[in-house]
This record gives structure tokens, C-alpha cells and sequence, in this order.
């Protein structure tokens, strides 16, 4: 690639790997958070270089310069705005004398809405980015790259300026938070067709989704054969353990789905948030010596969400009768588990405005013999319905629910405030998590409050138990709340994680709920590690809707870990077979686990409730 030929001409006819993320090595090398990574173009050029020659030598030939943020939007949060065009031109050299001239340099550029969007003052978008692209084209660089666009409309005015600066290729990728619709409502399909009718070279998508999402977004795109196309996925989702935030995609995982990628016609691979050098390199290498393939057409098949459910018999007349009249006085999760089987089950809020499925799928597991239907508290930091607002609507159908309390969205005033007004519903039954990282749910600029721990907020739920408000004053009443704390024995410091939970039983939790379990081995081996404890736990079993749905849970999901002997399973099969076999690997989960334990957490895949209604049921004909 010495002599190189124009990028835009090259990934017609080849493969090229794209490099991975900046920050995160930096990171790695002992910079400090909160500073000005851009800058360090110029104040730490070797060890901005030292990264490019890493994801070189990986395998990456199509290195971004170090960028990102480097327009006058991003540089002014640090007092850097007048020095755009040094820090731009400075990034584009040490890529360059990085990596020499075997590999394409492209500068890199990134949103200004997106950092701007919380100021009153207006921006002005052709003129910042007409600065900075100026600035990296000064350099002669191999092309421009514009990733992680939350709006379309930005992106296409981004693309019109630097098409008005050159005629080098432009590479556009949009950033998603839904999988079919950019943040303005413009279908993806759209949105791609009018950037390249703007003057990008190539389209694609990068950050906020892992491999496994993206994928998907592709393959539900119809594209014309000769539409050269992009994609760097994060390494998974983030999460937090042990006080550190991690992704959680292998590299191992990342060469499998370069693969896929490649199958749907995208020439251009790299990772974004998370991913090392030894993704860049594992996808290099799975890649080596393969050719492009042309864009597919969609096969045209019934989707998991056009399938019709089918209906669910009642089991128990006579007692359902006397649920609904109100004749069986309801017994709190943790205390029926200690003496006789017990099921509660997962069912996600809905993220619109439409409640009908979500209570339909409320009632089945209820007459199918749920103990207690579970809902999150916006799971992944994606916005739902609120669970109180769902709750009460489940009380009025006699439906008990147990309630996720997040720690993330709330401060003190509205947690005690929600709890308040969860006792005055009739809600009782809740589980204190932490919550999920707000930064990768669907609004990513929205603040995590975090402003106690979960075991500070299992302590103070416990508290107002006593008629004490957080405060510490007295008020009036006492509220009832049975309070549950979860667990994740999927890690690979079990017993620390063991020690982590019997603080919680210590602080006050009345039961456990588990991330969903896979190796039938590790039902004993949770057993022995907590049977000295003198609350109930609920070993949470969620069974696999298809194949790639088992590597996304496996691959991308923190805190879960599927068993070989699973994923095995779920890749001979698809659609209802693959379904029907998730139930089957769930059933032989389930037969094992009541061994050991009385309580049962189901866990219902995107709202196919129709699954986890046949485990209740399977449960509580099996119960021991």
C-alpha cells in the first residue's frame, strides 16, 4: 500500500481494518481522566503515536488521527478554541510518521451538537466544521472521517462541508439509539442514501451498539449492490465491577462477527468504545485473505415480533377466581420461598406509549401461576414506561408486582419520594440495583445521579420499614417494603462477589435475585457458597430466543456467561425451532436448579412472554 491507491477506489475491491479506540488506550498508558486528549497531539505526540503503531501492527490499515473532539466546540471546554488548526494539523503527522505510508490516514471528526447541546448559545456547524477539516486536509491526510452523529441533519451538513473542501473520500457514520431511525425520526436506509447523494464516499455505523446490534441494523437494510459501507461497534456494553468500568466483548467474539460483517457487504471494519488492539488484531486476522462480498438482499422472513402468540390455558381455575375477587391474601415472595416453590417473572415496561401487550403478557403468567411479575427500572439505561405507572396499572388486574428500585436516576429527595408512592399503591415487593451506566442507554447525555449504593439504599428502604424517612425524622406510618438485592455469580471472583452479598443480607435484603445462569453446575456451587444464609434466592433462568440472540447475551451483556454446551445448541437451529429449543435448555435449567433452590427468577426475552408462561408452568408442575 505504498504507492496507495484512492481509498474510495480500494474498498471497492477489498477488505480494509479500521483501527480501535484512543481514549481508552491512553487511558491504559496512565493519562488522566478529564483532560484534553486532542491536545496531547501536541504535548504527548509519542504516546498518541505509540497507539496508531499498535492498531497498525494489529492489522488496522485505516488509522484515525486522535480528533475526535478537536473543533472549536470540543477544544473550548478546555480553553483550547484558538487552537484548531495546530492540534489538527500536529494529529494528522504523528499518524503519518506512525504508521509510515502502508496504511490510509483519515482525519477524524465528530459531533459539535452533541457536546453543545446543553449551552443556550447557538453553534454555528458549517463554520466549525469547515475550520477543522480545513485544518486536517492542510496535512494531506487520505481522507475525512465523520463518526458518532446522533443527528442526521448534522452529519449531512458535515458531509456538504468537507465536500466543498475536497475531493478526497468521506467516510459518514451515523450513531443510533434506535436500530431502524436516526435521533431526527429519518429512516437509516434514507439517511444513508441522502449522504451519499451529498458527496460521501462510503456510510456506516460506529459506537453506542456492539457487534450484535449493528449487525442486525444491516441486515434489516435493502441497499444497492455498489453502496460501500462501514461499521465500528463498541466492545459490547459497559459495565461496572468492582468499582471499574469495563466492556465486555472478547476479541475472540469481535473475529466472529468480522466475519458476519463481511457477509453483508461491509468493507470497512474497525471498533469504537472499548475495543484494543487485540479486537483490531483478531478481526485482521479472521478476515485475512478474503475478498468483499456485494450487499444481500434481506431474506424475507417471519420476524420473532410478527409471530403470532399463541393463547395460554388456565391451569387453576379456583384459584385464579379467588385472585381476582380478592379472597387469597397475597404472600410476600421472600417468605413463601423459604417453605414451598415459588416463581417470579421478568417482564420489561414498554418503551412506547402502547401498554396492551406488556398487561396481556401480565395476566398469562398470573393465570399460569407467577408468584410475582418482575419489571425493571429502564434496564440498559433505555427509557421505558416508569414501573410505578405499570404497577399500579398490574394492581388494578390483581397481578401483583415486584418492583426494580435503580440507583442511577434518582436523588435522595426522589427515591424516598418514589417509595413513598409506591407504599401508597399497595407495592411492597422491590429490588435495589445499582443501574446501568446512563452515558450507553438511549439518551446518552442524560446525568447518572448514583447518589447512594445500593447497599445504602437496601439500609434506608429497610429504614423507613421502621417509620424513619431518610433523614432520619420520624414520620408517621411504616411502609411494608420486602426488599430484594441482586446477584451475579458469573465472575470470575466468585468469592468476592459471595462476600459482596452476604453484606447485602447484612444491610437488611429479605431475598436474592441472580443474573440468569446457564452452566448447571453452578447451581450447587451457588448453593454451597450461600446455604448459611437466611434468605431465599432466586436463581434467574431466561431462555434463548435464537442463535445470534445467545452470542449477544454471551458476547455483549454484562453479567451474563452461556455454557458451550448452550451456544452449541441454539446454533442448529432458527426461528420457532431455535425458540422452542431456548425453552428446552431453560426447562433443563430449571429441573436442576429446583434441587437447590425454592425460588425461581424467569426472565422473559422481549416481551415473548409466550416462552416463560410455558416455564411457569413447567416450574409449578415440577415444584419440589
Amino acid at each position: 500500500m505504498g504507492n496507495r491507491v484512492d481509498l474510495g477506489i480500494y474498498v471497492k475491491d477489498h477488505l480494509i481494518i479500521g483501527d480501535g479506540a484512543m481514549a481508552t488506550q491512553l487511558y491504559q498508558l496512565g493519562m488522566p481522566v478529564g483532560m484534553c486528549y486532542e491536545e496531547f497531539n501536541v504535548s504527548h505526540k509519542e504516546a498518541v503515536g505509540s497507539i496508531h503503531r499498535a492498531y497498525y501492527e494489529a492489522g488496522a490499515r485505516l488509522i484515525e488521527t486522535n480528533t475526535f473532539g478537536a473543533h472549536v466546540v470540543g477544544l473550548e471546554r478546555y480553553g483550547l478554541e484558538d487552537q484548531v488548526e495546530a492540534i489538527n494539523r500536529a494529529a494528522v503527522r504523528v499518524a503519518r510518521d506512525a504508521v509510515g505510508d502502508d496504511a490510509y490516514v483519515v482525519g477524524t471528526v465528530g459531533s459539535m451538537r452533541g457536546i453543545r447541546k446543553k449551552l443556550a448559545e447557538p453553534i454555528d456547524l458549517a463554520r466549525g466544521y469547515q475550520d477543522q477539516v480545513a485544518a486536517l486536509l492542510a496535512e494531506s491526510p487520505d481522507g475525512i472521517l465523520f463518526e458518532t452523529f446522533l443527528d442526521f441533519e448534522e452529519l449531512l451538513v458535515a458531509v456538504e462541508v468537507a465536500r466543498s473542501l475536497t475531493s478526497l473520500p468521506v467516510i459518514a457514520q451515523l450513531s443510533l439509539l434506535d436500530l431502524t431511525v436516526t435521533r431526527d425520526g429519518v429512516k437509516v436506509v434514507e439517511a444513508f442514501s441522502r449522504l451519499l447523494d451529498k458527496g460521501a464516499t462510503i456510510v456506516g455505523l460506529n459506537c453506542h451498539f456492539g457487534p450484535a446490534d449493528l449487525q442486525k441494523a444491516f441486515s434489516q437494510m435493502h441497499l444497492a449492490n455498489e453502496t460501500l459501507l462501514s461499521v465500528y461497534p463498541n466492545a459490547g456494553l459497559l459495565s461496572l465491577t468492582d468499582g471499574q468500568y469495563k466492556y465486555t466483548s472478547e476479541p475472540a467474539y469481535f473475529a466472529k462477527m468480522a466475519v458476519a460483517f463481511r457477509e453483508l457487504g461491509i468493507r470497512v471494519i474497525g471498533g469504537c468504545c472499548g475495543t484494543t488492539p487485540d479486537h483490531i488484531k483478531a478481526m485482521a486476522d479472521a478476515l485475512s485473505g478474503l475478498s468483499p462480498t456485494t450487499v444481500p438482499s434481506p431474506p424475507h422472513e417471519k420476524s420473532d415480533s410478527d409471530a403470532l402468540v399463541p393463547s395460554v390455558k388456565v391451569k387453576d381455575r379456583t384459584l385464579l377466581e379467588a385472585v381476582q375477587t380478592r379472597e387469597l391474601t397475597v404472600e410476600p415472595v421472600h417468605k413463601k420461598a423459604l417453605h414451598t416453590q415459588t416463581v417470579i417473572v421478568e417482564l420489561d415496561p414498554p418503551k412506547d406509549l402502547s401498554i396492551d401487550t406488556f398487561l396481556t403478557g401480565a395476566k398469562a403468567l398470573r393465570d399460569a401461576g407467577a408468584d410475582a411479575v418482575t419489571l425493571a427500572d429502564n434496564s440498559l439505561a433505555v427509557t421505558r414506561m416508569s414501573n410505578m405507572a405499570v404497577g399500579a396499572l398490574m394492581k388494578q388486574r390483581n397481578i401483583e408486582p415486584l418492583l426494580h428500585i435503580s440507583c442511577r436516576d434518582r436523588n435522595l429527595i426522589g427515591q424516598q419520594s418514589h417509595l413513598m408512592g409506591l407504599h401508597a399503591l399497595g407495592i411492597h415487593q422491590i429490588l435495589v440495583i445499582t443501574g446501568d451506566p446512563s452515558r450507553f442507554g438511549d439518551l446518552p447525555g442524560a446525568t447518572s445521579v448514583f447518589d447512594v449504593s445500593s447497599f445504602d439504599m437496601i439500609r434506608m428502604v429497610k429504614q423507613l420499614n421502621e417509620g424513619m424517612a431518610f433523614s432520619g425524622q420520624m414520620i408517621k406510618h411504616k411502609t411494608q417494603f420486602s426488599v430484594g438485592a441482586a446477584f451475579n455469580p458469573n465472575v470470575p471472583q466468585f468469592d468476592k462477589a459471595i462476600a459482596r452479598l452476604v453484606r447485602k443480607v447484612e444491610t437488611g435484603a429479605d431475598f436474592i435475585m441472580t443474573q440468569p445462569i446457564y452452566d448447571e453446575r453452578m447451581f450447587e456451587r451457588l448453593y454451597l457458597a450461600t446455604k448459611h444464609l437466611q434468605v431465599p434466592i432466586f436463581v434467574g433462568i431466561m431462555p434463548l430466543l435464537s442463535h445470534r440472540n445467545a452470542e449477544f447475551l454471551h458476547n455483549e451483556v454484562p453479567g451474563i456467561t452461556l455454557s458451550d454446551d448452550a451456544r452449541k445448541r441454539m446454533a442448529n437451529y432458527n426461528g420457532l425451532r431455535a425458540r422452542q429449543e431456548g425453552v428446552a435448555i431453560a426447562k433443563e435449567l430449571i429441573h436442576v436448579a429446583q434441587a437447590y433452590f425454592h425460588g425461581i427468577y424467569l426472565i422473559t426475552p422481549m416481551l415473548r412472554y409466550d416462552m416463560t408462561v410455558e416455564l411457569v408452568d413447567y416450574v409449578t408442575r415440577k415444584g419440589v
